[in-house]
């Protein structure tokens, strides 16, 4: 009886362990299309926390971007490097880029794969409006930004040369030559090939050794409300959002009651607000369009003849282009979306401004002084007293000479208050 049950609790163990090794791996893929800024930077170091918090096997960043802010790019990065999950980025599908920042997110990876008909590089700092840096201070930006891109390239076996032409001189290379001058780890033409292909590989260097052959793919996306955040935070729709909600509320001061132009006003004004919150912004940028939107408002109050509006056009377009920090070409501000927000905003200034002026200037339309000049009907006849119908109403009334019989159209020359 004991043989017995030694021979079924082996029994159980080996079934166990059986079961055990015929567990596939985990991999979560973190599908990453999109620029790099505060919002997709909370989405990638969510997914890299939580394939450590889960216990998966590896993660793989499915990578294509522009590249975008410098900030975040550190945070993702800074991420990858703690992170105790393997981290492998792959560049793709066909036809997928790692630009600029990306290429800091890519050499950062444990692996850092490439599907084929895809391209690595172009990661020279340029100013928010694409134009190269001044020069003092570009030496500083282009030295820091190679400094940082060659050690992760030191540190991770793959080619220090190339990481720092990236930056100096833009270099940009496909897929095959980058993994021929060992730029990128491997090649391979979808997910499931790559993780079949670097299975049993030791990573550098942290030393872990990859278990992904045949693995279970998760595959995360981003969610609708952060795909609605990331489109809140694209500089054109700030400057419109600010401008439309300025204009709402100037609106609304200057008509008080009409409520709609308030609501919309301060509904874009807080989605704009909440954009640059987001972004990196300069203080002169947001002076100049405070300062434009200062001139809009006192146009309908001092009779510049319409220099405050042009004044205030002025100071809108210029503070728009500055509106933010460089960060990179991503995030710059379209000059023709910009005049063309001034213009529309000069004009509709200039017209509600003429509008008021004119209502101003009309004569009173309310009360008993709008009654001068009317033409009413006599009701009862005047002799020299009776009513006439005007307006809808009775009114008494005297005659200034002969009675007059009903049914006789009359004028009103003058309003007594006795």
């Amino acid at each position: 009886m004991r043989t017995f049950f030694f021979a079924a609790a082996a029994a159980l163990v080996l079934c166990a362990t059986a079961s055990a090794t015929t567990s596939p791996p985990r991999v979560l893929a973190v599908k990453f299309e999109n620029d790099v800024n505060p919002v997709t930077q909370d989405y990638v170091n969510d997914q890299i926390d939580r394939a450590n918090r889960e216990d998966f096997d590896a993660v793989v960043i499915l990578l294509d971007t522009p590249g975008g802010l410098a900030t975040s790019m550190k945070k993702i990065y800074t991420k990858e490097l703690a992170s105790e999950v393997p981290v492998i980025v792959y560049v793709s599908p066909p036809g997928a880029r790692a630009a600029s920042a990306g290429v800091w997110i890519g050499q950062a990876g444990d692996i850092l794969a490439m599907a084929p008909a895809t391209n690595i590089g172009s990661s020279t700092p340029v100013s928010v409006g694409g134009e190269d840096i001044q020069e003092d201070l570009r030496r500083k930006v282009v030295n820091d930004a190679a400094a940082s891109l060659r050690e992760l390239a030191r540190t991770h076996d793959r080619n220090v040369a190339w990481a720092d032409a990236a930056v100096r001189r833009g270099e940009n290379l496909g897929a095959t030559e980058a993994l021929r001058k060992n730029v990128i780890d491997v090649m391979a033409p979808t997910l499931p090939a790559l993780l079949n292909k670097i299975d049993g590989q030791k990573t550098v260097p942290k030393g872990i050794v990859l278990n992904t052959a045949g693995a279970e793919i998760t595959s995360v996306d981003m969610s609708f409300w952060k795909k609605v955040l990331d489109t809140l935070i694209d500089p054109n729709l700030i400057v419109l959002f600010m401008s439309i909600g300025t204009l709402g509320i100037i609106v609304e001061l200057w008509n008080p009651g009409l409520i709609f132009p308030g609501t919309v006003g301060a509904i874009s004004l807080i989605l704009g607000l909440f954009g640059l919150q987001v972004l990196p912004i300069s203080a002169a940028g947001l002076l100049l369009m405070l300062l434009a939107f200062a001139f809009f408002a006192a146009e309908a109050f001092v009779p510049s003849h319409g220099a405050l509006t042009v004044a205030g056009a002025v100071c809108f377009v210029l503070g728009a282009m500055l509106l933010f920090d460089p960060a990179g070409e991503t995030y710059e501000v379209s000059l023709p979306a910009v005049l063309a927000i001034a213009g529309t905003l000069a004009a509709v200034m200039a017209l509600v401004a003429f509008k008021i002026v004119q209502v101003r200037r009309a004569p009173v339309v309310t009360g008993s002084s709008e009654m001068l000049g009317q033409v009413g009907v006599v009701r009862q006849r005047l002799e020299p007293t009776g009513f006439i119908f005007v307006h809808g109403e009775l009114w008494q009334a005297r005659s200034t000479d002969e009675p007059i019989e009903p049914g006789t159209p009359v004028r009103i020359e003058r309003i007594d208050d006795d």
